[in-house]
């Protein structure tokens, strides 16, 4: 039962040596301690305001990245729609030439068929004439008497003649 009631001396050695070892934590433990939690707190702080610092910088980053991207966009759908009329006038030329050069083909042939036209009129023209002449010619040579025996020759030969 003497651990249950303890004794008046053992109270007081357990008082003083609680007090020395309170006096001892006080006096070298407490303050290291004390400044350590106080180290910490304060770089749990720092941490803290880094790591807000940090988000905001990537909120902005990635602000600066859709606007960056927005613009990259409207820089393609320029380049695009520059492609698209640079292609539509270079058809429209394509299409222009080519249809100069076939106008220019149409007109060529028109003049070589006229030409030809031409031609074949002075070639039907000049055997007309040559076989007027050949017709006259032989009329001479007959030297029909009768007016009537001429008539009569002039019309076999213009049956005869290749122009039927």
């Amino acid at each position: 039962m003497e651990l249950v009631n303890p004794g008046l001396g053992l109270i007081f050695w357990m008082t003083l040596a609680f007090g020395i070892v309170f006096f001892i934590l006080k006096k070298f433990a407490w303050p290291s301690i004390i400044q350590a939690l106080k180290d910490r707190e304060q770089h749990i702080e720092e941490a803290l305001q880094a790591a807000e610092r940090a988000h905001e910088e990537m909120k902005k980053m990635q602000l600066d990245n859709e606007a960056l991207l927005k613009k990259a966009k409207e820089e393609r759908d320029v380049i695009m729609a520059d492609a698209r009329k640079l292609r539509e006038k270079m058809l429209d030329e394509s299409r222009s030439k080519a249809n100069e050069e076939a106008d220019r083909i149409v007109e060529n042939a028109k003049v070589r068929i006229d030409n030809e036209r031409k031609a074949a009129m002075t070639e039907i023209k000049n055997e007309i004439a040559k076989i007027s002449i050949d017709i006259a010619e032989k009329i001479v040579r007959e030297k029909m008497q009768s007016t009537e025996a001429q008539k009569d020759y002039i019309n076999k030969l213009i049956k005869e003649s290749p122009l039927n």
